[in-house]
């Protein structure tokens, strides 16, 4: 140590730092450019499984996780078979006859109504024309409650039973009751757009349970609901507000205190209660049929371009 420091010249000369290389790099070999292509080309393939295993109902995505891509995926396409699963032969001959009868019975309503209009030249108390016929066949929508709760058709019991139950409380705890609001006109607004509604609903079920559906009747299942829905809400709320004060003045279907069960009910005031409840429901309602229209429709033209 201190000879170096007494001569600086024994000290180790220190390294030179290392000249930059002058030979060009070298290209990728054609193995390296497959490779990356093959990742690339990867990528979309992984997001396509990923998206058919999350419409099968992640069932592919779990059991692979677990047991291999392989039963991953066998597992989704089961799922996606059992959801796809539609009603067995005997359900399907119940469920085409029960369609068919009732398009016949609301194209009997229909009929109903033009011959007497034409007989009476007037569309005041048409009501009376079509009465029998719209009672039995709307009644006869209480089957499509049953329909849902045995699993024959997959639809929600619970919107099923207010739809169907809504009218047919209309029918016969208000207008049936109620006498003196058959003859408003607010009780035909709401018939006629029943009746248009529940032929092309009823025809739309009917072709699609035999794999025949045409596109004129999907067209106006998912379009003409634009002008019906808000007409027949609109018949519906009036013809309750015209039975108001009937109901107040007879007491319809109230029950006062006192009495053995310590039990009130003031039927008036329910019927107010559900027009009320129309201002949250049909909304929801509406748009809703909204988005499956432009969903059903889109789609139809899409595969139609493809075709």
């Amino acid at each position: 140590m201190a000879a170096r420091g007494r001569w600086p010249w024994l000290r180790p000369a220190a390294s030179a730092p290392p000249r930059p290389s002058l030979r060009p790099l070298a290209a990728p070999g054609p193995g390296a450019v497959v490779s990356a292509q093959g990742e690339r080309a990867r990528a979309p393939d992984m997001a396509a499984a990923a998206a058919a295993a999350k419409g099968n109902g992640g069932g592919g995505a779990r059991a692979g996780a677990g047991a291999g891509a392989g039963a991953g995926a066998a597992a989704g396409e089961a799922g996606g078979a059992r959801k796809k699963k539609g009603p067995g032969p005997l359900a399907t001959a119940y469920l085409v006859i029960y369609n068919v009868v009732m398009t016949a019975g609301w194209l009997v309503i229909a009929v109903g109504l033009v011959r007497a209009y034409l007989a009476k030249g007037s569309y005041h108390s048409l009501y009376y024309s079509i009465e029998k016929p719209l009672k039995f066949f709307q009644t006869g929508a209480l089957l499509e409650i049953l329909h849902c709760a045995v699993g024959i058709v997959p639809s929600s019991v619970v919107l099923t039973s207010f739809q169907v139950m809504s009218r047919v409380f209309l029918i016969w705890a208000v207008t049936h009751s109620v006498k003196e609001v058959q003859s408003e006109d607010s009780v035909l607004l709401f018939v006629i757009a029943w009746t248009i509604t529940e032929i092309i609903r009823y025809s739309f079920y009917t072709f699609s349970l035999l794999n025949h559906l045409p596109y004129l009747i999907k067209w106006a299942r998912y379009t003409l609901f634009i002008v019906l829905y808000p007409m027949g809400v609109s018949g519906e709320l009036l013809t309750i507000y015209a039975a108001l004060p009937f109901v107040r003045q007879a007491g319809l279907y109230s029950i006062s205190l006192p009495n053995k069960y310590n039990f009130s009910f003031d039927y008036y005031a329910f019927l107010i209660l559900i027009m009320i409840s129309y201002i949250p429901i049909f909304p929801q309602l509406y748009f809703h049929m909204i988005h499956q229209r432009r969903k059903v429709l889109s789609h139809t033209e899409e595969h139609k371009k493809f075709e």
